[in-house]
């Protein structure tokens, strides 16, 4: 039957006919929202790379992502922007880090692809001129000011929550008297900045840069730790050689530089 096969392709290609040299490949790579700029980059530079390899994306909140995931979505790669999210469906964590003991990481692809800061933004013009974190901790004291945020569910809410505590500000407190506004990924704290209707928000330096927002602080690791993006091909993978190949892709140079053109910068 294979000589038979291969002798038909012969024939066809003879004649001139098409015939395809690989089958196509569709990967569905589900990533935080503020990677949506760089991602649809790189998507055009891989799929030029590599014919036959289409990449379909979905960018969400890294909650939304895992929740999706848990509940059967088809992924192949998924890209947090927190180890929480990730820690939630990986085997190999304990029941404190994963309590349900969900299984959908692919053992040995799990890595640390890059690393992120926490920035405070303002609109344009910055009208209650706001030039830190301890700025900000001040005025919300007051209750001067509007500050968006992203929700408990979302890394970065879960950043800012941290940058909070160590102001000794109680969210609760403020969200109760109006003086928190959020966001159920970062793309809508971003939206809320840009549109001038808070005083300012904490968002990721990338999507500030996107955006083309002003920072005027960033948060340091005592504040709120290190905000590291986890990424591993998942178990329900249609391909999992291909879903590697293109994780492993984006920890090489051509994939780095998009990254880094925006604030990423590699795992140290």
């Amino acid at each position: 039957m294979k000589k038979i096969m291969i002798a038909v392709l012969s024939v066809m290609m003879a004649a001139g006919l098409c015939v395809s040299a690989a089958a196509e490949t569709e990967l569905v790579v589900f990533a935080a929202a503020s990677m949506t700029e760089t991602l649809t980059e790189i998507k055009a530079l891989y799929e030029e790379a590599n014919p036959g390899v289409t990449l379909t994306f979905n960018f969400d909140s890294s909650g939304t992502l895992k929740t999706q995931i848990e509940e059967g979505a088809a992924c192949d790669v998924f890209i947090s922007a927190g180890q929480k999210q990730m820690n939630e469906l990986d085997i190999s964590c304990d029941e404190e880090k994963n309590p349900d003991q969900l299984d959908f990481v692919k053992e040995g692809t799990r890595l640390n692809l890059l690393e992120n800061k926490v920035t405070l933004v303002v609109p344009e013009d910055n009208p209650k001129q706001i030039e830190s974190f301890a700025d900000l901790a001040e005025l919300l004291k007051n209750g001067e000011i509007l500050m968006a945020m992203g929700n408990s569910d979302v890394p970065v809410g879960q950043y800012t929550q941290k940058i909070l505590a160590y102001y000794e500000l109680d969210e609760q407190e403020l969200a109760d008297a109006g003086k928190i506004t959020y966001g159920s990924n970062v793309k809508e704290v971003t939206t809320q900045v840009a549109s001038g209707s808070v005083d300012c928000g904490v968002v990721y330096c990338t999507d500030a840069f996107s955006a083309g927002l002003t920072v005027v602080d960033s948060a340091t690791e005592e504040m709120c730790g290190q905000v590291i993006y986890p990424a591993a091909v998942m178990k329900n993978s249609a391909d999992a050689e291909a879903a590697q190949a293109f994780l492993d892709y984006l920890g090489q140079d051509e994939a780095m530089a998009v990254f880094e053109g925006v604030g990423f910068s590699a795992i140290k």
